[in-house]
């Protein structure tokens, strides 16, 4: 705990002596571990609050009071502090996998996926021609959406608050000239894949369909090459595709990436090592981020 606190400033005077030094240690002692234990499910100060059984009010003093920031301000620290040490090496992230010629399947992915890109000339028709399927499916981040083509996956996405309309229509707007047929049955395989880690097998890599101009399809055949609990920056994408003045156009590529997750535009921050903006929200970007360090970690104990 001293680690993660080492880079917070405490202003002279904000520590005081409380008044019932033992019990309010005790709650201090228990919120820093409620923080540390769950920080990426960002919990709000009501569920905080709830684990230690007092008021918003009196955890928002008693930790400032104790420890000289909010505990927002806590878990802020601490989200960044876990976000640096994933960025820590991801200069050599890029450069190890093209130094080991992995420009075509992203075998350093852990979904073993394949993938090829459709011509310019589709995305500039807006899919006209193309039958897209979609289908609606459990996953560990929420209800996800899914769309195919008879080559492969070309789109996921997830649901907010239930508005699966909202959900396709984020996905279809895309190609608004496509036909859009409902077929969870053509569409359940492909989830049953992406989101079970058992079923992750380089034999049988997964097929994606990457549909948008020249420039964006290079930015997510970048993002492939992101191995599993590392990061990278939009910079050092822009760097790896010969664009390095291009940041802000990668960082608009990487905001349209048609498949969430399998492509992990999950796995880029901002330079600081931020977790910046996410298409699908912070909340759900952390949380893929822990359930990927939970496979790394669980591959590692077995």
């Amino acid at each position: 705990m001293l680690d993660t606190l080492r880079d917070i400033t405490i202003e002279p005077g904000a520590i005081t002596v409380p008044d019932e030094p033992h019990s309010d240690y005790e709650r201090v002692r228990r919120i820093i571990a409620y923080i540390s234990e769950r920080w990426r499910d960002q919990p709000s100060l009501e569920a905080i609050a709830d684990h230690v059984g007092l008021s918003t009010t009196h955890v928002h003093h008693l930790f400032r009071r104790w420890a000289g920031l909010s505990p927002k301000a806590f878990l802020q620290a601490l989200t960044l502090d876990n976000a640096k040490a994933l960025l820590a090496d991801s200069a050599s992230v890029l450069d190890a996998t093209y130094e080991v010629g992995l420009s075509g399947p992203a075998r350093l992915h852990d979904l073993f996926v394949t993938h090829e890109a459709m011509t310019p000339g589709d995305y500039r028709t807006g899919g006209a021609g193309l039958t897209m399927r979609y289908g609606f499916h459990p996953s560990p981040f929420g209800e996800a959406v899914l769309i195919a083509t008879e080559r492969g996956l070309a789109g996921l996405g997830f649901v907010d608050d239930g508005d699966r309309q909202a959900a396709l229509s984020d996905l279809t707007r895309r190609w608004p000239k496509a036909t859009y047929v409902e077929d969870e049955a053509a569409t359940a395989p492909l989830a049953r894949r992406i989101f079970n880690p058992t079923q992750w097998q380089a034999e049988q890599p997964l097929r994606v369909v990457l549909i948008g101009t020249d420039f964006e399809v290079r930015v997510w055949q970048t993002l492939l090459r992101i191995p599993r609990d590392k990061a990278t920056t939009y910079s050092d994408i822009a760097r790896h595709i010969g664009k390095p003045s291009a940041c802000r156009a990668v960082g608009a590529a990487v905001g349209k990436n048609p498949v969430s997750f399998v492509v992990p535009c999950h796995r880029v921050l901002g330079r600081s090592g931020a977790l910046t903006g996410y298409h699908w929200g912070l909340t759900r970007k952390q949380a893929i981020l822990g359930w990927e360090a939970g496979q790394t970690l669980g591959g590692k104990a077995a």
